[in-house]
């Protein structure tokens, strides 16, 4: 017995059955056992409400965290949502632009019908700022096959003029710009039977995105804000080619009479352009190979 008293086991045992009787006997009606414990359950309430309290905090605490993890995991799935949704708008975007621009790759194939129109994307500016000359991604195998002398009038989508192909490789083509000191065009003013005259590059205009316009006769009238388009003349450009719009003219020499032209096409800001090429049939291939054997 003392063996017993003297085991941890026994004694935990028990204290565990007293434990037990005395809540047995506290939930009888009348108990002197409820009385006994009220004292006790005075003294132990705070720290059964300590405990509580400390558990319930512990508890929100780690809801926090997981309601936080929780809540940033499910912002990262939405940005990349987001993001997907982005690039798919910029895709869908770039489409419809791309449709645009087919669009009046067609209206300028009905205004030119005589032309073969080809589409090309630029590369690069070269030199210098000023676009001394412009690199476009279509060369022979795209159909822009230049002969020695020969040279092909480049649009912007708007149908504006741009500049001419001066050289073709294979993959690529180069093109003189309307601003460049050495393009020249034939001009006229836009309206039936016109002012004819000449707009050419100019090495100090071209830093204001000015052409000059020369060659103008004496009884011609220039003012601002005239449009001009290409006049035909000289067989390079089809007639009716919108140029650009008459900015001021110069009228302190009256032997040599100049204007400034700003150009409707923002080269600056071009990313696609449009090849002319004139349309030549099969019938006159064959008569000219006919003709020279």
């Amino acid at each position: 017995m003392k063996k017993l008293i003297k085991n941890k086991w026994f004694i935990a045992l028990l204290v565990l059955l007293v434990l037990a009787a005395f809540a047995v006997l506290s939930l009888l009606p009348g108990s002197p056992v409820k009385k006994l414990l009220k004292p006790v359950q005075l003294v132990t309430s705070p720290a059964q409400s300590l405990v509580k309290n400390a558990g319930d905090t512990i508890s929100d605490f780690w809801s926090a965290i997981t309601d936080g993890i929780a809540i940033r995991k499910e912002n990262e799935a939405l940005k990349e949502q987001i993001a997907d949704l982005r690039y798919h708008l910029t895709q869908n975007e770039e489409a419809a632009l791309r449709y645009e621009e087919l669009k009046e790759a067609l209206h300028i194939k009905d205004v030119f019908s005589n032309y073969d129109i080809y589409g090309a994307s630029i590369l690069s500016r070269e030199s210098d700022e000023w676009f001394s000359t412009i690199r476009l991604n279509a060369g022979t195998i795209d159909g822009i096959a230049l002969e020695e002398g020969n040279s092909y009038p480049v649009l912007d989508v708007q149908m504006n003029l741009v500049g001419r192909v001066i050289e073709s490789s294979e993959k690529e083509s180069r093109v003189l710009p309307l601003l460049h000191e050495g393009f020249a065009v034939a001009g006229k003013v836009n309206e039936v039977n016109g002012a004819t005259f000449m707009v050419v590059g100019d090495a100090e205009l071209k830093r204001q995105g000015l052409c000059l316009v020369k060659n103008i006769e004496k009884d011609v009238v220039l003012e601002p804000n005239m449009m001009i388009v290409t006049s035909g003349d000289g067989g390079l450009f089809p007639e009716g080619i919108p140029i650009g719009v008459i900015v001021s003219v110069d009228y302190s020499n009256p032997l040599e009479v100049t204007a400034t032209l700003k150009p409707y096409s923002q080269i600056g800001k071009l990313e696609d352009v449009f090849i002319m090429i004139p349309y030549v049939e099969e019938e006159t291939v064959e008569t000219q190979n006919t003709t020279g054997n």
